[in-house]
This record gives C-alpha cells, sequence and structure tokens, in this order.
C-alpha cells in the first residue's frame, strides 16, 4: 500500500511562504525605490546602478558564479539580459517620470498574462477554453485599471504604455530564460544576464550619473533596488523554484 500523497497545503513548507513574502516585499518595493530614485538621478542612472548594485549581490553567492554548461550558451543569455533587463529597467524608470508607482506596479501585473501567452505562441498550441478566457479577463481588467487613470494625460498614457511595453519584455524573457536555467541553473544564467545588461547601459548609465544631483535618499534606494530587488530578490525566487521543482519530481 502507498503512502498517501501530501496535500497542496502540505506541500507548501514554511519556507516557501518566507521565500515567497520576501520576493514579493523586494519586487513589490521596486516601483517606489525607484520614485525614490528618479527625485535626484537620471533614468538611465537609476537603471545602470540597479544593475551594478544587483550584479555585485549575487556575485557574493558562491552559485551564481558556477560556469554556464555549455559556452554556446552566451548568445541567448546576452538576449536574457537585454530584453530582461537593459530595456524593461529602463522603460520602468522614464515611465515614472510621469506615472504613480503604484500605477506602475500595477501595470506591471500584466507580465505574468504575455508570458502566458507568447508561451502559447511559441508552442504553437491553442490553450484551452478556461485558460483563453482568463488571459481576455486579464487583459480586460490591465485595460480597466490603466484607462481610467491616464484619460485625457498624454504624459500619462506614454508612461502607462511603455510599462506595458516593459511587461512585454518580460513575457519573452521569461519564456527564454525558462530552458536556459534548466541547462545551466538559474543564478548562473541571472548573474551572467545581469552582466551583460551592465555592460549594454553603461555608456548611457555613465552619462545620466554625470548629469544627475546624487543625494543620499536616492543612493540608498539604488542600493536596496539593486541589493534586494535585482539581487537578493532573484536569488529567493530561483531557491523556491528549484525546491518546487525537486518535491514535483518527487
Amino acid at each position: 500500500m502507498t503512502a498517501p500523497q501530501p496535500s497542496h497545503r502540505q506541500a507548501f513548507a514554511p519556507m516557501d511562504w518566507a521565500l515567497l513574502t520576501a520576493v514579493a516585499l523586494m519586487w513589490g518595493s521596486s516601483f517606489l525605490l525607484i520614485d525614490i530614485g528618479l527625485d535626484h538621478l537620471e533614468p538611465a542612472a537609476v537603471e545602470w546602478l540597479r544593475l551594478v548594485f544587483g550584479g555585485a549581490t549575487l556575485a557574493c553567492i558562491p552559485a551564481a558564479r558556477r560556469p554556464l554548461i555549455r559556452r554556446a550558451e552566451w548568445p541567448l543569455v546576452a538576449l536574457l539580459g537585454l530584453v530582461w533587463m537593459a530595456v524593461p529597467f529602463l522603460l520602468f524608470a522614464i515611465a515614472q517620470q510621469s506615472i504613480a508607482s503604484s500605477l506602475a506596479g500595477m501595470i506591471n501585473g500584466a507580465a505574468p498574462l504575455f508570458t502566458a501567452a507568447i508561451a502559447a505562441a511559441w508552442s504553437r498550441s491553442i490553450p484551452a477554453r478556461w485558460q483563453l478566457a482568463g488571459l481576455v479577463i486579464g487583459f480586460a481588467g490591465v485595460l480597466l485599471i490603466n484607462g481610467p487613470a491616464t484619460l485625457g494625460a498624454p504624459a500619462s498614457a506614454l508612461g502607462a504604455g511603455l510599462i506595458l511595453l516593459a511587461a512585454l519584455f518580460y513575457g519573452i524573457a521569461f519564456n527564454l530564460a525558462v530552458p536556459l536555467e534548466k541547462r545551466s541553473g538559474a543564478l548562473p544564467v541571472i548573474w551572467r544576464a545581469q552582466l551583460v545588461a551592465i555592460v549594454l547601459v553603461a555608456p548611457p548609465g555613465v552619462v545620466g550619473l554625470a548629469g544627475s544631483t546624487p543625494a543620499w535618499s536616492s543612493l540608498l534606494a539604488m542600493l536596496a533596488l539593486g541589493a534586494l530587488s535585482t539581487g537578493l530578490g532573484f536569488a529567493a525566487f530561483t531557491t523556491w523554484l528549484a525546491a518546487s521543482e525537486r518535491r514535483a519530481g518527487q
């Protein structure tokens, strides 16, 4: 006689709740930290400092420094750094010059919807009816949130559109990251993608930093944004994901 399978509640251990709560707090606060950074820094400087502090934090984690399985992965890792970090992070900083951080966070909630839609298109499979209905309802909800907040305000509409574009890039990145991370591990891939992004945005980042008037409040916000949201946040999420996949395979 086989032992009874654990329920979903039992399978979700206290450590899972702790990791997900930490990730939610770190990623959820990122839009507020961007707002604080923009008080004294140019958007490109906000993005670059975020990546620099995030990459430095991940470098302190031995698992992130493990080599990639194959050198041939580097072009895809570089592409991941472009679509997951270099482009979206700059779009967030530019957009939040004209919209509130709370609205930016809500619109960014469309990222999982784009991820699912792109995954279906990538695999050339039609989602089940209930999945398709969920996507339609989700996108409708994003439009309902976005519409009233930007009605009659061209700058706000542009900002909201940039956040939606960043969420679209996230959807592409998540689908690109999965096979890479399965082959070489999540943290090694994410850290190297961040290193690529740091190099890509260094020129505008340095120019933006030179044109800024840094204050301690903005610099400390960037330290928290990089070290927590862009460094430890990724580490906590991938740790939780790996544990979940191990339990699913048992």
